[in-house]
Protein backbone atom coordinates (compact mmCIF):
# COMPACT_ATOMS: atom_id res chain seq x y z
CA UNK A 1 0.00 0.00 0.00
CA UNK A 2 1.65 3.28 -0.87
CA UNK A 3 1.14 5.79 1.42
CA UNK A 4 -1.01 9.25 0.59
CA UNK A 5 0.94 12.38 0.16
CA UNK A 6 -0.72 15.65 -0.22
CA UNK A 7 1.34 18.85 -0.72
CA UNK A 8 0.33 22.59 -1.18
CA UNK A 9 2.68 24.56 -3.35
CA UNK A 10 2.29 28.18 -1.99
CA UNK A 11 3.91 29.22 -5.04
CA UNK A 12 4.69 33.37 -4.41
CA UNK A 13 2.52 33.88 -1.84
CA UNK A 14 2.33 34.97 1.65
CA UNK A 15 4.21 37.20 4.15
CA UNK A 16 5.84 35.95 7.17
CA UNK A 17 2.85 37.27 9.22
CA UNK A 18 0.08 35.81 7.00
CA UNK A 19 2.27 32.34 6.52
CA UNK A 20 2.45 31.71 10.45
CA UNK A 21 -1.38 32.61 10.52
CA UNK A 22 -2.02 29.99 7.87
CA UNK A 23 -0.19 27.16 9.20
CA UNK A 24 -1.20 27.73 13.03
CA UNK A 25 -5.42 27.78 11.14
CA UNK A 26 -4.00 24.33 9.44
CA UNK A 27 -2.11 22.55 12.11
CA UNK A 28 -5.34 23.08 14.50
CA UNK A 29 -7.15 21.72 11.69
CA UNK A 30 -5.86 18.40 10.32
CA UNK A 31 -4.04 17.81 13.68
CA UNK A 32 -6.05 14.11 13.55
CA UNK A 33 -4.69 13.05 10.62
CA UNK A 34 -2.16 10.34 10.56
CA UNK A 35 -2.40 8.15 7.92
CA UNK A 36 -1.47 10.42 5.14
CA UNK A 37 1.81 13.08 4.54
CA UNK A 38 0.75 16.32 4.59
CA UNK A 39 3.33 19.02 3.53
CA UNK A 40 2.90 22.86 2.81
CA UNK A 41 5.58 24.55 0.49
CA UNK A 42 6.18 27.87 1.24
CA UNK A 43 8.41 30.46 -1.24
CA UNK A 44 11.90 30.99 0.33
CA UNK A 45 11.88 34.04 2.69
CA UNK A 46 9.04 32.65 5.23
CA UNK A 47 10.78 28.92 5.14
CA UNK A 48 12.44 29.78 8.69
CA UNK A 49 8.87 30.86 10.01
CA UNK A 50 7.27 28.11 8.89
CA UNK A 51 9.05 25.20 10.52
CA UNK A 52 9.18 26.87 14.13
CA UNK A 53 5.45 26.72 13.64
CA UNK A 54 5.15 23.36 12.59
CA UNK A 55 7.54 22.07 15.42
CA UNK A 56 5.68 19.51 16.92
CA UNK A 57 3.59 18.71 14.58
CA UNK A 58 1.96 16.16 11.91
CA UNK A 59 2.86 18.90 8.97
CA UNK A 60 6.09 18.78 6.97
CA UNK A 61 7.51 21.35 4.59
CA UNK A 62 9.26 21.27 1.28
CA UNK A 63 10.65 23.99 -0.77
CA UNK A 64 9.48 24.98 -4.11
CA UNK A 65 12.81 24.56 -5.98
CA UNK A 66 16.88 23.82 -5.37
CA UNK A 67 19.77 24.51 -6.84
CA UNK A 68 22.40 21.78 -7.71
CA UNK A 69 25.74 23.30 -5.46
CA UNK A 70 26.02 23.22 -1.96
CA UNK A 71 27.54 26.57 -1.57
CA UNK A 72 29.71 29.26 -4.24
CA UNK A 73 29.19 32.07 -6.32
CA UNK A 74 25.40 31.62 -7.27
CA UNK A 75 23.50 34.62 -6.86
CA UNK A 76 19.82 34.15 -6.30
CA UNK A 77 20.33 30.65 -5.61
CA UNK A 78 19.73 28.24 -2.64
CA UNK A 79 21.41 25.10 -2.30
CA UNK A 80 20.19 21.54 -0.36
CA UNK A 81 22.09 22.33 2.63
CA UNK A 82 20.19 25.36 3.31
CA UNK A 83 16.51 23.93 3.24
CA UNK A 84 17.72 20.85 5.10
CA UNK A 85 19.27 23.69 7.76
CA UNK A 86 15.73 25.23 8.02
CA UNK A 87 13.39 22.46 8.49
CA UNK A 88 12.73 21.36 5.06
CA UNK A 89 12.29 17.71 4.26
CA UNK A 90 11.07 17.87 0.91
CA UNK A 91 11.66 19.87 -2.57
CA UNK A 92 9.15 20.54 -5.58
CA UNK A 93 11.74 19.85 -8.43
CA UNK A 94 10.91 20.94 -12.34
CA UNK A 95 6.94 22.39 -11.49
CA UNK A 96 6.22 23.39 -14.78
CA UNK A 97 6.40 26.78 -14.27
CA UNK A 98 9.64 26.79 -13.50
CA UNK A 99 10.12 25.02 -16.78
CA UNK A 100 7.91 27.52 -18.92
CA UNK A 101 9.03 31.01 -17.36
CA UNK A 102 12.99 30.05 -16.15
CA UNK A 103 14.13 27.33 -18.52
CA UNK A 104 14.14 24.11 -16.35
CA UNK A 105 15.20 21.55 -18.29
CA UNK A 106 15.44 17.82 -17.43
CA UNK A 107 19.09 17.78 -17.18
CA UNK A 108 18.73 20.69 -14.73
CA UNK A 109 15.83 18.66 -12.92
CA UNK A 110 18.26 15.60 -12.90
CA UNK A 111 21.15 17.16 -11.03
CA UNK A 112 18.28 18.96 -8.61
CA UNK A 113 17.25 15.24 -7.68
CA UNK A 114 20.30 14.09 -7.42
CA UNK A 115 21.94 16.64 -4.58
CA UNK A 116 18.57 16.63 -3.05
CA UNK A 117 18.58 13.11 -2.13
CA UNK A 118 22.34 13.55 -1.31
CA UNK A 119 20.81 15.86 1.64
CA UNK A 120 18.36 13.41 2.61
CA UNK A 121 15.24 15.73 1.58
CA UNK A 122 12.83 13.99 -0.74
CA UNK A 123 12.35 15.49 -4.43
CA UNK A 124 8.83 15.82 -5.71
CA UNK A 125 9.44 16.02 -8.94
CA UNK A 126 6.97 17.73 -11.68
CA UNK A 127 6.07 16.24 -15.20
CA UNK A 128 3.16 17.16 -17.73
CA UNK A 129 2.41 18.26 -20.78
CA UNK A 130 0.95 21.66 -22.21
CA UNK A 131 -2.24 22.01 -23.66
CA UNK A 132 -1.32 21.73 -27.32
CA UNK A 133 0.80 19.11 -26.92
CA UNK A 134 -1.97 17.33 -25.36
CA UNK A 135 -4.37 18.11 -28.16
CA UNK A 136 -1.96 17.16 -30.44
CA UNK A 137 -1.95 13.42 -28.65
CA UNK A 138 1.59 13.68 -27.67
CA UNK A 139 0.99 13.32 -23.55
CA UNK A 140 2.55 9.99 -23.94
CA UNK A 141 5.15 11.39 -25.87
CA UNK A 142 6.09 14.47 -23.74
CA UNK A 143 5.62 12.65 -20.37
CA UNK A 144 7.99 9.67 -21.34
CA UNK A 145 10.73 12.02 -22.31
CA UNK A 146 10.71 13.79 -19.00
CA UNK A 147 10.13 10.46 -17.22
CA UNK A 148 13.27 8.91 -18.91
CA UNK A 149 15.72 12.13 -18.66
CA UNK A 150 14.55 13.50 -15.09
CA UNK A 151 14.96 10.01 -13.60
CA UNK A 152 17.02 7.39 -15.83
CA UNK A 153 20.34 6.11 -13.51
CA UNK A 154 18.64 6.64 -10.05
CA UNK A 155 19.56 3.65 -7.98
CA UNK A 156 16.25 1.42 -6.21
CA UNK A 157 17.24 3.27 -2.87
CA UNK A 158 16.95 6.51 -4.10
CA UNK A 159 13.80 5.98 -6.55
CA UNK A 160 11.71 4.55 -3.04
CA UNK A 161 12.83 8.35 -1.98
CA UNK A 162 11.36 10.36 -4.52
CA UNK A 163 7.16 11.49 -5.54
CA UNK A 164 6.38 11.61 -9.10
CA UNK A 165 3.43 14.74 -9.57
CA UNK A 166 1.85 14.71 -12.77
CA UNK A 167 0.79 18.36 -13.71
CA UNK A 168 -1.31 18.83 -17.09
CA UNK A 169 -0.08 22.06 -17.74
CA UNK A 170 -3.19 23.37 -19.08
CA UNK A 171 -4.79 22.41 -15.64
CA UNK A 172 -2.51 24.30 -13.42
CA UNK A 173 -4.26 27.41 -12.12
CA UNK A 174 -7.21 27.46 -15.05
CA UNK A 175 -10.34 26.09 -13.45
CA UNK A 176 -9.61 23.09 -15.58
CA UNK A 177 -9.07 19.85 -14.27
CA UNK A 178 -8.38 16.52 -16.58
CA UNK A 179 -11.19 14.14 -15.63
CA UNK A 180 -10.04 11.29 -12.77
CA UNK A 181 -9.93 9.08 -15.83
CA UNK A 182 -7.57 11.07 -17.78
CA UNK A 183 -5.20 11.36 -14.82
CA UNK A 184 -5.52 7.90 -13.63
CA UNK A 185 -4.63 7.27 -17.52
CA UNK A 186 -1.35 9.34 -17.15
CA UNK A 187 -0.56 8.10 -13.55
CA UNK A 188 -0.32 4.63 -14.91
CA UNK A 189 1.62 5.14 -17.87
CA UNK A 190 4.20 6.48 -15.54
CA UNK A 191 4.26 4.16 -13.46
CA UNK A 192 4.96 1.72 -16.72
CA UNK A 193 7.86 4.17 -17.50
CA UNK A 194 9.27 3.46 -14.26
CA UNK A 195 9.30 -0.20 -14.57
CA UNK A 196 11.14 0.03 -17.91
CA UNK A 197 13.95 2.15 -16.12
CA UNK A 198 14.03 0.87 -12.65
CA UNK A 199 12.49 -2.49 -11.12
CA UNK A 200 8.77 -3.10 -11.69
CA UNK A 201 8.44 -3.68 -8.01
CA UNK A 202 10.04 -0.27 -7.38
CA UNK A 203 7.71 1.39 -9.75
CA UNK A 204 4.88 0.15 -8.07
CA UNK A 205 5.92 1.82 -4.51
CA UNK A 206 6.64 5.04 -6.02
CA UNK A 207 3.95 7.66 -5.26
CA UNK A 208 2.79 9.76 -8.23
CA UNK A 209 0.45 12.90 -7.87
CA UNK A 210 -1.71 14.71 -9.29
CA UNK A 211 -1.96 18.31 -9.81
CA UNK A 212 -3.93 20.67 -11.37
CA UNK A 213 -6.67 22.28 -10.13
CA UNK A 214 -7.36 20.66 -6.82
CA UNK A 215 -10.00 21.48 -4.74
CA UNK A 216 -12.33 20.15 -1.97
CA UNK A 217 -14.85 18.38 -4.73
CA UNK A 218 -13.05 16.48 -6.92
CA UNK A 219 -10.12 15.25 -4.43
CA UNK A 220 -12.13 11.83 -3.76
CA UNK A 221 -12.99 11.06 -7.07
CA UNK A 222 -9.23 11.80 -8.04
CA UNK A 223 -8.08 9.83 -4.80
CA UNK A 224 -10.44 6.76 -6.08
CA UNK A 225 -8.20 5.79 -9.10
CA UNK A 226 -5.74 3.08 -8.51
CA UNK A 227 -2.36 5.06 -9.79
CA UNK A 228 -3.12 8.73 -7.97
CA UNK A 229 -1.73 8.71 -4.29
CA UNK A 230 -1.94 12.18 -3.96
CA UNK A 231 -2.19 15.81 -4.79
CA UNK A 232 0.05 18.95 -5.41
CA UNK A 233 -2.26 21.81 -4.64
CA UNK A 234 -2.09 25.06 -5.83
CA UNK A 235 -4.78 28.15 -4.74
CA UNK A 236 -6.53 25.68 -2.68
CA UNK A 237 -3.86 25.16 -0.55
CA UNK A 238 -3.62 29.18 0.47
CA UNK A 239 -6.55 28.74 2.63
CA UNK A 240 -6.59 26.62 5.75
CA UNK A 241 -10.13 25.20 6.00
CA UNK A 242 -10.09 24.18 1.55
CA UNK A 243 -6.87 22.55 1.94
CA UNK A 244 -7.48 20.55 5.38
CA UNK A 245 -10.78 19.53 3.66
CA UNK A 246 -8.55 18.19 0.84
CA UNK A 247 -6.46 16.63 3.24
CA UNK A 248 -9.71 15.09 4.70
CA UNK A 249 -10.91 13.79 1.85
CA UNK A 250 -13.86 10.99 1.76
CA UNK A 251 -12.02 7.60 1.21
CA UNK A 252 -13.99 4.94 -0.38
Amino acid sequence: MRRPIIAGNWKMNMTVSEAVALVRQLKALVASVRDIDIIVAPTFTVLQAVSRELEGSNIEMAAQDVFWESSGPYTGEISPIMLKDVGCRYVIIGHSERRQYFGEANESVQKKIRASLAMKLYPIVCVGEALEEREAGKTSDVVKIQVIQCLEGFSRQEMEKITIAYEPIWAIGTGKTATPQQAEEVHAFIREQLGHITHRQVSQGVRIQYGGSVNPDNISDLMLQPNIDGALVGGASLKADSFSSIVKFKKA
